[in-house]
């Protein structure tokens, strides 16, 4: 440990004091698996033990002391090379509930060792804003998201939910966990504004169900291939407008500057959020992140060698790259991928025939999840799967989806076009398309509404009823949309459409769909009529 990150830990438990319930305790090997600390269990040293902004380290017993805040969880930070037992709710035994002022409380963390992989890859699942809002969404929720993936062969050694687990009904907490936790994968969870208490009127007291159920709402957690960061970033502002903001808490600030400087340089830091660091207010409107706590934030993470953001929150996807103009000022700029929702447009739209709400986003991306692979040096890679794919449908794949109209006119001036909503696509994503196997031709990227869900908002006008328990959400413009003009000066029939966009980390993705030229003849004027005598 560095001079530096002792001084810190011993200012910061100073600090405390006022304030402070103290915790002791033992972090240890649980060689039996039973989460009891036996006394033949060795200690484990130099582990981290926190309340979210004091830190306290296990001595060479495993033994540690914290003056820690009294009504807040206490944590381990785990350590890489090490899992956590499963608390009695399947989520991991990683804290212990507040228990009031004015005594030594007792907490104890098992630690075991799971077996070793040759690679020490990691495979990570992320969701965004599950946000079920009654016992129906919580069954979209099981079987469209968490019923798939757990039916698959491949199994994930982390899932990350960024926030937004309900919609305001906290008791729902329980119900979302027992899906959740059929994957049998250690998840992690950070709150958003839609998971503060009911009635909440102080920041510092709004997210007491939110402790109850997933402990603390900012935490720490290593791997071997990566370390982790989960920051509540919503600040609640009871009577104001807006009702939150995206900031973080002086708190948090405190944990940082005592935390960070023992991260290992050589994994990858990922920081998970709700609200996405980057500015989404309309001009004239108030900043969604405070400037200052991003600037802060920067300042204390610029100089870590590879970093990634996590965020949730907007219901839509899209990639950001943060630079000066933002305050970041490290080596390379920061990668913020704003993850589109597990709830899409919060479980909106036409059902299928298994009842399942269409829930396409704004943008015209599809509900789902995201995946995170990390390489054994810190490389990662994303990538997004659709909840639902059509059967037999190459115009839908799980990269893209195509849009095109059905039938031009031979001849006709060439303003229609297909469209390829690429739903990982960034600014500089190579786009291409080719008609009945010729030249591949660049696509313009365009910042305009999805016409898929254009036309899906049309059906939902022309509907005498709702089609479903809501509409679709109004389309919106997408980033990650790309347009290319199609001939009409081919002969006349069926035409084939293949579009493929070259993902920065799968490489070549291709979608396919058709349209047809019809001939019309020449429309004949009327014969000219004699003018009728006065």
């Amino acid at each position: 440990m560095s001079l530096r990150l002792l001084s810190l830990i011993c200012l910061l438990a100073a600090s405390g004091v006022a304030d402070a319930v103290r915790w002791e305790g033992r972090v240890f090997h649980d060689l039996d698996g039973n989460g009891l600390a036996d006394p033949d269990e060795p200690g484990i040293a130099g582990v981290a033990v926190s309340d979210g902004r004091t830190l306290a380290l296990s001595d060479a017993d495993g033994r540690y002391r914290l003056d820690a805040r009294d009504a807040v969880p206490v944590f381990v930070v785990k350590p890489a090379g090490w899992r956590l037992p499963a608390r009695d709710d399947g989520l991991p035994a990683a804290w212990h509930a507040p228990r009031g002022p004015g005594h030594v409380h007792r907490g104890d963390f098992a630690l075991q060792q799971p077996d070793r992989r040759g690679d020490r890859a990691l495979s990570v699942l992320v969701f965004a804003d599950p946000q079920v809002k009654s016992l129906v969404d919580v069954d979209h929720y099981a079987r469209d998201i968490v019923a798939p993936l757990a039916a698959a062969d491949r199994r994930a050694d982390l899932g990350i939910s960024l926030g937004d687990i309900v919609d305001d009904v906290v008791a729902l907490y329980p119900q979302v966990n027992a899906a959740t936790t059929r994957l049998r994968v250690p998840w992690l969870h950070v709150p958003g504004n839609h998971d503060f208490d009911p009635g909440a009127d102080a920041d510092d007291a709004s997210l007491a169900a939110f402790h109850a159920s997933y402990g603390p709402d900012s935490f720490a957690w290593h791997e071997d291939a990566a370390s982790f960061l989960m920051l509540d970033d919503v600040v609640l502002q009871p009577g104001g407008r807006p009702s939150y903001v995206g900031g973080l808490r002086e708190d948090q600030f405190a944990f940082l500057e005592a935390w960070l400087p023992s991260v290992p340089r050589d994994r990858l830091l990922v920081l998970g959020v709700h609200i996405p660091l980057f500015d989404t207010a309309a001009p004239g409107r108030p900043a969604t992140f405070r400037t200052a706590d991003r600037e802060r934030l920067f300042a204390l993470l610029q100089d870590v060698p590879k970093l990634l953001v996590l965020s949730g929150h907007r219901h839509t996807q899209r990639h950001h790259r943060h630079g000066p103009a933002e305050g970041w000022h490290g080596a390379e700029p920061l990668h913020e991928f704003n993850v589109g929702a597990a709830s899409g447009a919060f479980w909106s739209g036409a059902p299928d025939a298994e009842g399942i709400p269409d829930a396409t986003m704004a943008d015209g991306t599809p509900n789902g999840h995201a995946l995170l692979d990390i390489a054994a040096d810190g490389r990662y890679r994303l990538s997004w799967h659709p909840a639902r794919l059509p059967a037999d449908d190459p115009a839908r794949t799980a990269a893209m989806h195509l849009h095109a109209p059905r039938a031009l006119r031979r001849g006709a001036y060439p303003a229609w076009a297909v469209y390829a909503n690429v739903y990982m696509g960034e600014a500089d994503t190579r786009v291409e398309y080719r008609v009945d196997g010729g030249e591949w031709t660049a696509m313009q990227r365009v910042e305009r509404p999805d016409p898929w869900l254009m036309a899906e908002n049309a059906r939902d006008d022309a509907a005498a009823t709702l089609r479903g328990h809501d509409r679709s959400p109004e389309a919106e413009p997408s980033t990650h949309l790309w347009r290319g003009a199609l001939p009409t000066d081919l002969a006349a029939g069926d035409h084939d459409i293949e579009v493929r966009a070259f993902d920065r980390w799968h490489g070549e993705q291709r979608a396919a769909t058709r349209y047809r030229l019809e001939e019309r003849p020449t429309p004949v004027p009327p014969p000219a009529t004699a003018p009728r005598p006065l």
